[in-house]
C-alpha cells in the first residue's frame, strides 16, 4: 500500500510532530494531520480514527509535562475527567446516527467569537472565578467533551476560553487544564473508534512518536513564553479553522 512506503510515513512523521506542537500550545492541531492522512488515500473515516490514535499520545504527552510539574492537580481534576469523559463517549455514539451539517454552519462563528474575545481582552493573568470546579465539571467539562466526541473541531479553544472566563485561569494555567481534558475526550472517543476497526495502526504509530516530540516541545514553550505566544496562537488557530469550515461548508473544499 502506497500510503505505507518509507517515504510517506517519513512525512508524516514530521508532520504529526508539528502539529503537536501547534496542539499543545493553541489547539487545532488536526487542521494538519487530518488532511494530511486524508492525502495518503485511506478513507474519511480511517482518517479521523487514525488522526484520534496520533492526537491522544500528543494529548497525552502534553498533559503528564503540566502534571509532572505541578501546573495540574489529577486530585482537583477528577470530576472534571469524569465528566468530560463521559460527553465524549456519548458525543461519539450520537455522531453516528445524526447529521452535523448544522454544527458546520455555526462552530465557524463560534470559533471567530473565541478568537475576537482572546485578541481584545486586556487582561489575561489570574482572575475571578466565577463557578466552582464542579459545576466546571458538569457544564463546561461534560458540554465540551461532548461537542469534542461528536464534531471536534476547536475543542482546545473552547476549553481555554472556558478556564479563562469561568475559572479565572491564566492563559498558560488555563492552556495546561486544557490538554488535561482534551486527553481525555480523545481518549474517550478513540477507544469507540478502536472497537469500529477503522484505525491504520501503521500510520497511527509512527505519527504517535512524531506527536510525541512536537506536544513536548510545545508544552515546554507553553511554561517559558506563556501568553505572549498562547495569545497569538489561539487567535490564528481560531481563526485559520473557522476559514477551513466556512470553505468546506460553501465550496466544498
Amino acid at each position: 500500500m502506497d500510503f505505507l512506503s518509507p517515504d510517506m510515513l517519513v512525512i508524516l512523521f514530521f508532520v504529526a510532530g508539528f502539529a503537536g506542537c501547534i496542539d499543545a500550545m493553541a489547539g487545532g492541531g488536526g487542521l494538519i494531520t487530518v488532511p494530511a492522512l486524508l492525502a495518503t488515500g485511506i478513507t474519511p473515516t480511517q482518517a479521523l480514527a487514525t488522526n484520534k490514535l496520533q492526537g491522544t499520545a500528543g494529548s497525552l504527552t502534553a498533559s503528564l509535562y503540566f502534571i509532572r510539574r505541578g501546573v495540574v492537580s489529577l486530585k482537583d481534576m477528577r470530576f472534571a475527567i469524569l465528566c468530560t469523559f463521559i460527553g465524549s463517549a456519548l458525543g461519539t455514539v450520537l455522531v453516528q446516527q445524526v447529521d452535523t451539517s448544522v454544527l458546520s454552519s455555526l462552530i465557524p462563528l463560534l470559533l471567530i467569537g473565541i478568537a475576537l474575545y482572546f485578541l481584545f481582552s486586556k487582561n489575561m493573568d489570574e482572575g475571578e472565578q466565577k463557578i466552582t470546579l464542579h459545576t466546571f465539571a458538569l457544564t463546561a467539562g461534560f458540554g465540551i467533551g461532548f461537542y469534542d466526541g461528536f464534531f471536534g473541531p476547536g475543542t482546545g479553544s473552547f476549553f481555554a476560553m472556558a478556564f479563562v472566563s469561568l475559572m479565572g485561569f491564566a492563559l498558560p494555567k488555563a492552556t495546561a487544564h486544557t490538554k488535561v481534558l482534551n486527553c481525555t475526550s480523545n481518549v474517550a472517543s478513540l477507544l469507540f473508534f478502536a472497537l469500529g476497526g477503522q484505525m491504520v495502526w501503521m500510520l497511527g504509530g509512527v505519527m504517535m512518536l512524531g506527536q510525541f516530540i512536537g506536544a513536548r516541545i510545545g508544552a515546554r514553550l507553553v511554561l517559558t513564553k506563556g501568553q505572549q505566544l498562547i495569545r497569538p496562537m489561539i487567535v490564528v488557530v481560531s481563526v485559520v479553522m473557522s476559514a477551513r469550515l466556512i470553505w468546506q461548508n460553501y465550496f466544498g473544499g
